[in-house]
C-alpha cells in the first residue's frame, strides 16, 4: 500500500511541474498576442493604400508589367508555406499544412510542377522528413516577423517569378498563412500573389470621393516602383497575421494543457487520499490485532 501512495505522490509531482511549464507558456503567449495584434493593426492602412495605388494604375492605364497578366502557359507553380518555429501550438502548423497539401493537389491536377517554399521550422521538418527538398526555407523569425524579412523572402519570389517556369523559375506563385479572426478562430487561407490579379472596384475610398490619378514620370515607371513593395507588404501583412495566430493558438492549447493538468493532479490527490487512508486503516487494523492478541496470551498465562 505505501509503494502505491509513493507513486501517486511522484505522478502529482511531474503533473504539478508540466503545469508550471505550460501555465508559463500560457502568460508569455498571451503578453505577445496584444502585441501581434498591434502590429497586424498597423500593417493594414498601408497594405490597403498600395494595394488601391497598385490597382489605380493598372486600371487606369496601358502599362505592361511583368507580374501583372496571365502568362500563355503556366508550368510551374509555387507555394509559400507559413508555419511556427516552435510546437505547443495545438493544430496550428497542422492546419496550415493541410492547407498546403490540398492546394498543391489542385495545382497537380491542372498539370503544374510544385516549387516549395517554407518559413518555419515545422514546416521545414515535415517536408525533411518527407524526403521533400525545399527550393528555399526561412527560419527563426516565425513570432516576431520584421520587414526585413518579409524583403529578403519577396525578393527571392520575385526573381524566381521573373524567370519563369521555362528558365528554372515559377509562372504562379500562391502563400499559405494563416488569418488571424478572433482569439478563438484563427482561418489557415490560400492566396494567389503573383500574376497579379487586378480588380475594379465601385466601393469609394475613404471620403466617399474617387480620386482623378496622375502617373509620373510614367504608369509603368511607377509599376517598376509599387510592385515589389507591394508583394513584400502583402507577404509581410500575412507573416504577422501568422504570428498573431500562433499566438493565439499557442495560448489556447496551454491553457487546455494546463486546466487538463489540474484536474488530473485533483484525480491523483483523490487517489492519494484513499491509498493513505487505506493504508491508516491497516495500521490500525494490525494495531487492534495485535492488542487483542497480546490480552488473550496475557489471559491464558494467568
Amino acid at each position: 500500500m505505501g509503494g502505491q501512495l509513493r507513486v501517486y505522490r511522484r505522478r502529482i509531482a511531474s503533473v504539478s511541474a508540466t503545469k508550471k511549464i505550460t501555465r508559463a507558456q500560457e502568460l508569455i503567449a498571451t503578453a505577445r498576442i496584444v502585441k501581434a495584434q498591434q502590429r497586424v493593426a498597423q500593417s493594414t492602412p498601408y497594405a490597403r493604400e498600395i494595394t488601391r495605388a497598385v490597382s489605380a494604375v493598372a486600371s487606369h492605364s496601358n502599362a505592361k508589367h511583368p507580374l501583372i497578366g496571365e502568362r500563355p502557359q503556366l508550368r510551374r507553380a509555387a507555394i509559400v508555406l507559413i508555419t511556427a518555429d516552435r510546437g505547443f501550438a495545438g493544430a496550428y502548423n497542422t492546419a496550415a499544412i493541410k492547407q498546403a497539401e490540398q492546394l498543391a493537389a489542385l495545382l497537380r491536377e491542372q498539370g503544374k510542377e510544385i516549387d516549395r517554399y517554407v518559413i518555419g521550422r515545422k514546416g521545414v521538418t515535415f517536408y525533411t522528413f518527407r524526403g521533400v527538398t525545399p527550393a528555399g526555407t526561412w527560419t527563426g523569425f516565425s513570432d516576431n516577423p520584421q520587414y526585413g524579412d518579409a524583403a529578403a523572402i519577396g525578393d527571392a519570389l520575385i526573381e524566381s517569378f521573373l524567370k519563369g517556369g521555362e528558365d528554372g523559375g515559377v509562372d504562379e506563385l500562391h502563400v499559405v498563412s494563416t488569418e488571424f479572426v478572433t482569439m478563438l478562430s484563427q482561418n489557415p487561407t490560400a492566396a494567389r500573389f503573383l500574376p497579379l490579379e487586378i480588380e475594379e472596384s465601385t466601393e469609394a475610398p475613404p471620403g466617399g470621393v474617387f480620386p482623378l490619378y496622375e502617373f509620373e514620370p510614367s504608369p509603368a515607371e511607377v509599376l517598376d516602383a509599387l510592385l515589389p513593395n507591394y508583394i513584400k507588404a502583402r507577404l509581410y501583412n500575412a507573416l504577422l497575421q501568422s504570428a498573431a495566430s500562433e499566438h493565439a493558438a499557442r495560448r489556447r492549447a496551454m491553457k487546455s494543457a494546463t486546466d487538463n493538468a489540474t484536474d488530473l493532479i485533483r484525480q491523483l490527490t483523490r487517489l492519494a487520499n484513499s491509498a493513505r487512508q487505506a493504508e491508516i486503516t491497516q495500521e490500525i487494523s494490525e494495531i487492534v490485532g495485535g492488542a487483542n492478541a497480546l490480552a488473550e496470551t496475557s489471559a491464558g498465562s494467568e
